[in-house]
């Protein structure tokens, strides 16, 4: 199961990102620091990369609406889901593992965020935090039903972990139907006329 080292390192790096944004007071340990202004953004590449910082009460890049425990109970139950089936698989195809071990990584960096950071930082209750986004992104215009979009929506680490454990999981399904496909039969031979 060292696939979970992954898990870890995906955790750790998306709560410390989090906590760098927000800023985070524990005076018992001498820790103040300050973070960033809610809503405030700073570039990091130009306009096409920037920090803004922003909380999202919802899904995964700001889908859904908040305030329900709802969202903390299902990432736990995916998360303890997937350590069942990592554990399963702990045997097979490394790069299956890895994909599982991404996606887990950022099913439990928001899970934190929908557990604990509404008592951490007290403005709700076990269960209704909110999580911190701040990855914001240039992208094409365009407009779908009447919904126009310019900027890619603002995500995290956590997000972009379970975006590319997704994608790596669709490509290598696809990669292995192609190789078990079978050939297609052969062209019966014509008839003479």
């Amino acid at each position: 199961m060292r696939v979970l080292f992954l898990t870890a390192a995906i955790v750790i790096a998306d709560q410390v990102t989090k906590l760098l944004v927000r800023g985070i007071q524990i005076p018992s340990l001498g820790i103040a620091w300050e973070g960033m202004p809610y809503g405030m953004s700073r570039p990091l590449i130009g306009d096409f990369m920037r920090l803004t910082y922003i909380e999202n009460p919802g899904m995964a890049f700001g889908i859904g609406t908040g305030g329900t425990p709802y969202f903390a109970i299902f990432s736990l139950i995916a998360s303890i889901a997937l350590i069942a089936y990592l554990y399963h698989l702990r045997t097979g195809p490394l790069g299956f593992r890895l994909a599982l071990a991404a996606v887990l990584g950022g099913a439990v960096g928001n899970l934190i965020d929908r557990v604990f950071y509404g008592v951490i930082f007290g403005y709700g209750p076990l269960f209704r935090g909110r999580v911190v986004d701040f990855f914001d992104m240039d992208f094409f215009d365009f407009t779908v039903f009447g919904y126009h979009m310019s900027r890619f929506a603002i995500f995290n680490i956590a997000d972009a972990s379970v975006t590319v454990g997704i994608v790596l999981l669709l490509y290598m399904q696809y990669a292995e139907s192609r190789v078990a496909a079978p050939p297609p039969p052969p062209a019966p031979p014509a008839e003479p006329s």
